[in-house]
Order: C-alpha cells, then sequence, then structure tokens
C-alpha cells in the first residue's frame, strides 16, 4: 500500500540511504542538505512509504527567480515558500523499489501538492537519460544547464502548473 506525506527529521538518515544509493558520486545530496531540506521547507519534501517503508522522495524549494545552476540553492539559501517557482532538487526511488512506477506516482503526488499550494512552475535538471521519463510526467525540456554538479552534464525542464 502507498502513503504520501511530507519529511519530518527522524527521515534524515534514510532519506540520506536512499540518495547515496541512487546518485553517483558527487551527485548526492549530503546528510546535512537532506536534513536541511527536512527543515527549511518540509512542503516542499515529499516521500512515498509502501508498506510502511520509505521508499523514495522528491524534494525542492521555491524561488521568484529560478536560477538551475544556483548550487547554495540547493541549501534552500535565496528559499522563499512564497515564491511562485517550485524548483526539484531531487527526485529519488531506492533502487530496491525501482520498477514499480513509484516515482510515476510520487510525482503525480508532488505536482498535485504543489498545485494545491498555486504554484505556477516546477523546474528540475536531470542526466540524459532522465529527458524522456520526465517529458512522459509533462515537463518540457528547456535548455543544456550551465550546471556542473557533481562534474556531470545536466538538462533544465520545466513544468506550467
Amino acid at each position: 500500500m502507498l502513503q504520501f506525506r511530507n519529511a519530518r527529521p527522524s527521515d534524515a538518515d534514510r532519506c540520506f540511504l536512499i540518495e547515496t544509493s541512487a546518485y553517483e558520486g558527487d551527485e548526492a545530496a549530503t546528510l546535512e542538505k537532506i536534513a536541511t531540506r527536512i527543515a527549511g521547507y518540509p512542503e516542499g519534501f515529499v516521500l512515498v512509504e509502501v508498506d510502511g517503508a520509505v521508499a523514495g522522495f522528491i524534494n525542492a524549494g521555491c524561488a521568484h527567480v529560478v536560477e538551475m545552476a544556483d548550487e547554495a540553492f540547493k541549501e534552500l539559501v535565496g528559499h522563499d515558500p512564497e515564491a511562485p517557482h517550485v524548483v526539484i532538487m531531487s527526485v529519488v526511488v531506492d533502487p530496491a523499489f525501482q520498477g514499480r512506477g513509484l516515482s510515476r506516482a510520487l510525482m503525480s503526488e508532488f505536482v498535485a501538492r504543489m498545485r494545491g499550494m498555486g504554484k505556477s512552475t516546477i523546474h528540475l535538471m536531470c542526466r540524459d537519460h532522465h529527458v524522456p521519463l520526465y517529458e512522459r510526467f509533462g515537463f518540457a525540456y528547456d535548455r543544456p544547464s550551465a550546471s556542473d554538479h557533481g562534474g556531470m552534464r545536466w538538462h533544465e525542464m520545466s513544468m506550467r502548473l
């Protein structure tokens, strides 16, 4: 059974384990960044649980002006919960739970919550192989990103709500 909820401080360790199991090297957020995101904007940190176990999450912040290559924003520097634009920092499903449609269910829940909060757009960066996935979720391709986060090549995508 799937359940969705906002993250709590006690979820930081589990979220860090999922983050580091799914992202390569420096792509993964540190435990400190995850704890900061949970504490700073729990409304933008949505978990999916399968039979009571945290299986994945999406976390984000909000901005008046979106600058996807802004590394400080990943620690919620410049975040304003009242801002109209949502910037996703992580979309992660534990590899043990992948292949069950959880990323689609999680994204649908996240988008519905952001619409309910009156947000205007959702933005994210992804690697080459995830562009088609996010297009299927309703995101439009914007451009190659100026970010070199983790020494990787990224693409910027967005969705109007």
